[in-house]
């Protein structure tokens, strides 16, 4: 069984950074991509990032580029992003799906967490 656990969430002061983490078990092919997306009232499961297994490839919505960072650490079977200068745009709940590429749409992904908010507010 296959489970992906997310933490680092919570409340952040506007500008302010965290880290979230997603830390993978279980039978998975040798390879996997990680996405991270985020769900808010108003969308549905947006693409936030991806990032290969080797980690050489990294994707970004625009809404994020330059201020997410995504990583990972395949010895500890764990993603991270990053999240720096947020907005209170960026309040969503946050979750990381695996797949077999770094697609751009959550429904190709096999494998999702249960999702930590992240809440930006002065």
């Amino acid at each position: 069984q296959v489970q992906l656990v997310e933490s680092g969430g919570g409340l952040v002061q506007p500008g302010g950074s965290v880290r979230l983490s997603c830390v993978v078990s279980g039978r998975l092919r040798s390879s996997y991509c990680v996405g991270w997306f985020r769900r808010t009232p108003e969308k549905e499961r947006e693409f936030v990032s991806a990032i290969t297994w080797s980690g050489r490839g990294t994707y970004y919505a625009d809404s994020v580029k330059g201020r997410f960072t995504v990583s990972r650490d395949n010895a500890n079977n764990t993603a991270y992003l990053q999240m720096n200068s947020l907005k209170s745009e960026d309040t969503a709940v946050y979750y990381c799906a695996v797949g077999a590429g770094p697609y751009g749409s959550w429904s190709l992904y096999d494998y999702w967490g249960q999702g930590t908010q992240v809440t930006v507010s002065s």
